[in-house]
């Protein structure tokens, strides 16, 4: 029976910054939300109202724990908690820099120069998921994040790579322990058939 409990994910990035409308690379900065963020999140929770959570957890960054504190707040629930493994991928030196040249100049083929590379990023990201998939096993856990992060992880977790998630829309994955991912939604859209074909 252990194969058939069912964890229910909803998996959102959060709400833009001055640095997402910008364009530059964020990683472990911690850039705040601005307005138009604070917006998305209070906007979500008309998606997110849809469906009962158990939990509601993110990184510690302040735009992830604003996204979540806002969307808590919008459902009536509480954050349970911040998990440091749930931070942004670290692009080191690349962070704060927009596409050209002086970016370019960092790149490496796994990435950025002294940056933690995608592989990395994935497995941290994946590790503390299927984690939190063991602690709420059978319940239903939203969790708020970074795009970068919960791409890649989500890419290794149903082995199919995935483009860059939206600011605070619906990705909704579910767990099962002798099974392991599968994504219903992504970017506010069903994914079931695409998978499947």
């Amino acid at each position: 029976m252990e194969g058939v409990t069912l964890t229910t994910f909803a998996l959102i990035r959060h709400g833009q910054t001055d640095w997402n409308a910008q364009r530059r690379l964020q990683g472990s900065t911690d850039i705040p939300l601005n307005d138009v963020g604070r917006g998305q999140a209070r906007d979500a929770v008309a998606v997110l109202s849809g469906y009962e959570w158990d939990a509601i957890v993110s990184s510690p960054l302040s735009r992830a724990a604003e996204t979540a504190d806002l969307i808590a707040a919008g459902l009536g629930l509480t954050v349970n908690r911040r998990v440091p493994e749930l931070t942004e991928r670290r692009f080191g030196p690349a962070e704060g820099l927009q596409a050209g040249p002086e970016l370019d100049a960092l790149r490496t083929p796994n990435g950025f120069r002294d940056a933690e590379s995608e592989d990395e990023a994935a497995s941290r990201g994946l590790a503390a998921l299927e984690s939190l998939a063991a602690e709420f096993r059978g319940r239903r856990l939203l969790v708020v994040a970074h795009g970068t992060l919960l791409r890649v992880s989500l890419s290794r977790a149903i082995g199919r790579t995935l483009r860059s998630i939206d600011n605070a829309v619906l990705n909704l994955a579910h767990h099962r322990p002798a099974v392991g991912w599968q994504l219903e939604y992504y970017n506010g859209e069903p994914v079931m058939a695409a998978a499947q074909s």
